[in-house]
């Protein structure tokens, strides 16, 4: 924005020239050369922001072509073949960093998706591994049980043989309760 040097930051402008939006990546300008040039050309002075900014973008080029063009230095087809030399030089550099960008960021999802991937095997091992030790821990709950109830077996086995052994071949009958009297 053209702006008198006494207005306040976001106070009032003489003209809009553009907008800048440093949040993206590179920085979206969006500026009016021959605008931005019509106004270097009549003595605005930017501040070293805003000269930056023009720079990148090539205002500050032509701008500097211009005083060459008034000066005799060259003609005006010259000033207009070395800034498109220089505007082509430049939308190369920035293609280059965008392609930069966008292969960096490719190769960055490319690696949270390997680590990722490690993160979930190793999960999945930590898994099967509590389940080995819990299937061992019932394979050896049921091997126990299995040799506890072998062992009662056994044991009643043991006893019923005894008894067998132990008891007379015929049993006595056992005496019989005296009937009681009843009458009808």
């Amino acid at each position: 924005m053209a702006a008198d040097s006494r207005a306040p930051r976001d106070g009032r402008f003489i003209e809009r020239i553009g907008d800048y939006n440093p949040n993206s990546n590179p920085a979206t300008i969006n500026l009016d050369l021959n605008k931005a040039v019509k106004w270097l050309d009549t003595g605005a002075i930017p501040t070293d922001t805003v000269r930056a900014i023009l720079s990148y973008k090539g205002a500050m080029m032509l701008h500097h072509l211009h005083g060459g063009v008034n000066k005799g230095s060259f003609t005006a087809e010259e000033a207009d073949a070395k800034f498109a030399q220089w505007t082509a030089e430049k939308e190369a550099k920035v293609q280059s960093k965008r392609d930069m960008l966008a292969s960096a960021k490719a190769m960055t999802a490319a690696e949270k998706f390997k680590a990722e991937a490690k993160v979930k095997e190793a999960r999945a091992a930590a898994i099967a591994a509590k389940n080995a030790v819990v299937e061992a821990a019932a394979a050896e709950e049921v091997a126990t049980e299995e040799a506890v109830v072998e062992e009662t077996a056994a044991e009643n086995n043991a006893v019923e043989e005894t008894v067998a052994e132990n008891s007379p071949a015929e049993e006595t009958a056992a005496p019989e309760a005296p009937a009681e009297n009843t009458e009808a």
